[in-house]
């Protein structure tokens, strides 16, 4: 397969002549860089690598360009290469321009001319772009299969589980797809109990559970030693910002992570208000940086794991998992988030994973393509969901209990989704049934407002209905208020006094549960401000009160 390209664009020929020996440098193993002198000359080439079925990864282009400047030019390059990533190069005249583009092209970044040292200023940028790109690649044919039926919940299961932590596959469906009919039912394979997975090196296996996937896509869920400086229960935002905080600074640290790194936040389509992306990120991108960049550091990341308990002996916080083992550490950082929260009407639990799903995924978008979906929830959660599903279905319909998505929904989204004709927003709206004999088909609404019902077709309904915080596993060890929230610090106990069974001689640190030496960042606490900004601060301070702490011991 010939390599995926990087178009440079720029009608200066000494500008061009650098921007290329500069690629050429640092991606030429992995890239065919290309070069031309100008816009109208770029679209001509863009046209004639489309036909010839070549791959764009991304484009370098300038702004101002006679003729064709760089924005139209990536105005109409996206009709052909819609998921290349695209960078300007401007000039300090040209940046309110290039900050317009980011609307009207989706413009991923953009760069002051001159760039030099490109090792500090334009590699690194193309190194993170390149990533994102490669990262949402779908799977080359010799890759990850998946043979499932698309209504079976053990499949979905399986395609979530992947999706969640970025590992490209394709799926066949064995109700539409021979190859998939094929595979299930040749000789010498295991015996057809969907859904199989079949990887490149030859190994297969029918109806794996997540601890097999995750040994064989390379992920790490045994750990490496048995006592740790700090032990991080969750990999959300919160809990990735303390792996890296905590592993900078020379802590022995250890995440623990029970489906995916990224958390709630690592599913969102895109995150448009984080300080330092000004064209958003996706909640799966920020995900994989984050995590490749505790790994780095030092951060010891295991996942699929799930914690059961959490205990107290002597100087010592124990942590026990699912499956009986133990780890110990010096200090605990409970950054475990949230979960789902389940739609309790008629028809939910029996077609779940059959039509009926918590969260959505790109994967799950695209496979709605001109179909009907609903959404149901009013928060930021849904909102996203529904312009993510607003490109592939041909109807979305957001289902709020509320009178106005005003209400929980951050203004920007509530702009997009009145921007957008596909989608339709029913207020004072509730699912009140779902039906179907072996997959979602129909939808009994209810209106509190006029209390009528009605019934609507759709074979997809994902729930955003809120979530509950996940800390059973630390039930009667910490303070938690009648939510089940984590309390910390000050809101543990009233001015002037200790936590039951409290030993220091010094009140709780600010992000300290009941328990001293256990900690607490991230939504699982009380009075939290559910923002991705919020856990990713709580988990960095965190670290300063767990040395005070570790210091004081």
């Amino acid at each position: 397969m010939s390599k995926a390209i990087i178009l440079a664009v720029d009608d200066d020929p000494q500008v061009l002549s650098a921007v290329r020996r500069d690629l050429q440098e640092r991606y030429a193993q992995e890239y065919r860089i290309v070069a031309s002198d100008g816009g109208p000359e770029a679209l001509e080439a863009v046209e004639e690598l489309h036909r010839r079925g070549e791959v764009i990864a991304l484009f370098l282009v300038d702004q101002r360009m006679p003729t064709l400047s760089g924005t139209e030019l990536l105005v109409r390059a996206r009709e052909h290469y819609p998921d290349a990533r695209r960078v300007l190069l401007t000039a300090y005249a040209d940046t309110e321009a290039a900050i317009q583009s980011i609307n009207e092209v989706g413009l991923d970044h953009y760069l002051m001319k001159p760039w030099d040292p490109p090792e500090q200023t334009l590699y690194p940028v193309l190194d993170d772009l390149l990533g994102d790109w490669t990262a949402a690649r779908p799977a080359p044919a010799d890759g990850i299969r998946v043979v499932g039926a698309r209504w079976d919940a053990a499949s979905h299961k399986i395609k979530d589980f992947l999706t969640r932590n970025q590992v490209p596959y394709r799926f066949l469906d064995v109700d539409r797809d021979p190859e998939a009919r094929s595979l299930a039912a040749a000789p010498g394979e295991v015996d057809a109990l969907l859904p199989l997975v079949f990887f490149p090196d030859g190994t297969t296996f029918a109806q794996p559970d997540h601890r097999q996937l995750a040994e064989q896509i390379g992920r790490k869920s045994e750990a490496s030693a048995a006592f740790y400086d700090l032990v991080i229960i969750g990999a959300g935002p919160a809990g990735l910002a303390g792996a890296v905080y905590g592993a900078s600074e020379g802590l022995h640290v250890a995440v623990l992570e029970r489906q995916a790194t990224g958390g709630q936040a690592g599913m969102s389509s895109r995150i448009e208000n984080y300080l330092g992306f000004p064209n958003g990120i996706s909640g799966a991108d920020l995900a994989r940086r984050a995590t490749a960049q505790a790994g780095r550091l030092g951060a010891e990341i295991l996942s699929p794991v799930d914690v059961t308990s959490v205990r107290a002996e002597g100087p010592a916080r124990v942590v026990t998992l699912s499956d009986g083992r133990e780890l110990s550490s010096r200090a605990v950082l409970v950054a475990s988030g949230m979960k789902v929260r389940w739609l309790e009407v008629p028809g939910a639990e029996r077609l779940t994973g059959a039509g009926v799903y918590y969260g959505a995924t790109m994967a799950d978008a695209s496979s709605y393509r001109g179909e009907q979906v609903m959404i149901v929830g009013g928060a930021n959660s849904a909102g996203q969901a529904a312009m993510m599903f607003s490109r592939y279905a041909e109807q979305v319909t957001l289902l709020v209990r509320g009178r106005s998505i005003d209400t929980k929904m951050s203004q920007y989204l509530v702009d997009q989704i009145g921007a957008t004709d596909n989608i339709r927003v029913l207020t004072n709206t509730t699912a009140a049934e779902l039906r179907g004999a072996d997959r979602l088909e129909e939808v009994v609404l209810a209106n509190s407002e006029s209390g009528q019902s009605t019934v609507e077709p759709s074979t997809g309904l994902f729930i955003f209905v809120g979530a509950v915080p996940h800390a059973d596993f630390l039930d009667g060890v910490v303070i938690r208020n009648a939510r089940g929230f984590i309390q910390t610090g000050p809101d543990i106990a009233a001015p002037g006094s200790r936590p039951p069974g409290w030993r220091p001689d010094r009140d709780p640190y600010l992000l300290e549960t009941s328990v001293p030496g256990i900690f607490a960042a991230g939504d699982v606490c009380a009075g939290a401000v559910q923002r991705v900004a919020t856990a990713v601060g709580q988990g960095s301070m965190c670290i300063s009160f767990v040395h005070r702490y570790l210091a004081a011991e």
